[in-house]
């Protein structure tokens, strides 16, 4: 195959999984959306690696080790950030404890 039938190919499948990516994520229900998205963001915990396994390999170039650098930081933030969502949106689920009644002997009046 030669360069140009590859490219096209990849384009290709760029284009479909866009398309299959918007309408998947439309039929999302409102509910649901924060949840899918920390998990999601958990998920580039498999960036981050790839990004480490291509930072590690030799003799490659400037403009690599940019992007890969750019690729652990920014996938890190993603992590911690879907970590945070998913902490906050457990934290509405938790049980509160009842107000307790003031008591009116202790409430500063001195009555």
């Amino acid at each position: 195959m030669n360069h140009g039938t590859i490219l096209v190919f990849e384009v290709t499948i760029l284009v479909l999984a866009l398309f299959l990516g918007v309408e998947v994520i439309s039929k999302v229900p409102t509910l649901l959306h924060t949840p899918l998205m920390s998990g999601t963001n958990a998920i580039h915990g498999i960036v981050i690696v790839g990004a480490m396994i291509v930072l590690g390999l030799p003799d490659k170039d400037t403009f690599t080790w940019i992007v890969g650098f750019a690729a652990v930081i920014l996938a890190s933030a993603n992590v911690v950030g879907g970590f945070v969502v998913t902490d906050r949106m457990l934290e509405m689920f938790k049980k509160r404890e009842p107000a307790k009644p003031v008591d009116e002997s202790q409430d500063g009046k001195g009555t």
